[in-house]
């Protein structure tokens, strides 16, 4: 049984009724917790690469096994189009019951905090116990506990090790040792990284970076405010064409013209070694290595400004679960997620492929067992002896990282200058945020 499973799951030794779907309420009204686990079907949706499907598909066998009486339909994919696919679903009232969900789906999603179900009602069967305050604050809205962290994370930089021995180079640790490697590369007709276009915002979110490590400013603040200026998103856009210029990352014609709709991973640009390296969530950097041979991908230094200066960096929830406003069978629902969450024999299988556990009580089990290790548990340490800033959720919004990637798309193809794409891109980005909030 579920080492975190509240007592009351005794319960479910009793069910004997026919499977009911978990599907949306008949009224708007959420459906109100009664203490029970009854007999039934719950949808579980998720997005991510094959390390994580596997994982993901062999912990939920292990729950249907435990737990036959509330069986669980899986639904997953890759990240591309997921945002909408969601949105699409709960719009038509046919939300999954319980949803991975991005930290930015809080800000479009439950603006008032009723968007999802309120999981601090949910106690009778979902321990928080082992989430510390500040962790369950990114979820809260309204003193609404919309969704519960799974891990933390940032992005950072992870080379071929191959590839570099190829090329006879070292990992970069300054902005500048990073431009400079590009003319080594180039005499090898490859690339030190590249910026996978698929994901939204990755060249963007390194731009952001190297402005907020230059200035001390913030790109957008927790509560929606943009930090700024106009100077500062040309510095980011400057940046970005250096990257270019200098033939340390593919065009945006390039990437096209070589990858198509593939993300960088499934690339043949990356698995042949022709790309040395990725900037990717140290959560999700599993679907990298696994198309590597093992041990080939290692994690380097977050990158600072020469004189030591590391700041600027980024952490947030890497990703969260969340229950629908309109499940049906929120006590049930309530029982998988905290077996997703806590419980010992889930964590095993899991491991780190959706980053370092929030919960002590799956971060402990790894620990013990010897599994907490690995790419992911790298660059969790280094990013978190950082001074570290926390990602705004309406940096990560899809409008957003279309005014980021039109800019940069431009910016690529020789459509406009710098100046002018930033103070376009300025002046998108502040109305945007003023009609959120509005």
């Amino acid at each position: 049984m579920c080492r975190h499973l509240i007592p009351k799951a005794a319960a479910l030794c009793c069910c004997t009724a026919l499977l009911a779907s978990c599907g949306r309420a008949e009224t708007s009204a959420a459906v109100r917790p009664d203490g029970n686990l009854d007999e039934c079907t719950l949808r579980f949706s998720w997005w991510g690469g094959d390390d994580r499907h596997e994982a993901t598909l062999e912990a939920i066998e292990l729950w249907n096994e435990l737990h036959p009486e509330i069986r669980i339909i899986p639904e997953y994919g890759g990240w591309d189009g997921w945002t909408e696919k969601i949105n699409s679903q709960i719009s038509g009232g046919n939300a999954p019951d319980v949803m991975q969900v991005n930290y930015d789906w809080l800000v479009t999603l439950s603006r008032d905090g009723t968007g999802f179900y309120d999981l601090g009602d949910l106690g009778n069967y979902l321990d928080l116990s082992g989430f510390d305050s500040e962790t369950l604050s990114f979820g809260m809205i309204n003193d609404r506990l919309n969704a519960v962290t799974v891990s933390m994370s940032g992005r950072g930089l992870f080379y071929n090790s191959q590839v570099y021995d190829r090329v006879g180079a070292e990992y970069p640790a300054t902005w500048q040792e990073l431009l400079s490697l590009g003319n080594t590369f180039s005499n090898y007709g490859c690339y030190p990284i590249d910026l996978d276009i698929q994901s939204g915002g990755t060249a963007w979110y390194l731009a952001v970076v190297y402005v907020q490590q230059q200035t001390g400013k913030t790109f957008i603040t927790m509560d929606g405010e943009l930090g700024f200026d106009i100077s500062d998103i040309k510095m980011a856009l400057d940046f970005y064409k250096s990257l270019e210029d200098n033939h340390v990352i593919r065009t945006v014609r390039q990437r096209s013209d070589e990858d198509g709709s593939s993300a960088l991973y499934q690339s043949a640009e990356f698995i042949g070694g022709n790309v040395g390296g990725v900037f990717e969530w140290g959560s999700a950097i599993g679907k990298y290595e696994a198309v590597l041979d093992e041990n080939v991908l290692e994690c380097g230094p977050y990158l600072t400004d020469g004189n030591g200066n590391s700041s600027g960096w980024m952490i947030k929830p890497s990703l969260m679960y969340a229950i629908s406003s309109s499940c049906a069978y929120p006590d049930e629902a309530a029982a998988f997620m905290n077996f997703l969450l806590n419980d010992s024999g889930c964590a095993e299988i899991l491991g780190t492929s959706r980053g370092i556990p929030a919960s002590s009580y799956a971060r402990d089990e790894l620990e013990k067992s010897g599994h907490i290790d690995g790419l992911s548990k790298q660059s969790t340490d280094m990013l978190l002896e950082l001074d570290t800033i926390t990602v705004s959720p309406y940096m990560e919004l899809s409008r957003m990282k279309d005014f980021y990637n039109t800019a940069i798309e431009q910016i690529s193809y020789g459509n406009t200058d710098t100046e002018t794409a930033a103070s376009e891109m300025y002046e998108s980005i502040k109305n945007y945020l003023e009609k959120l909030k509005s």
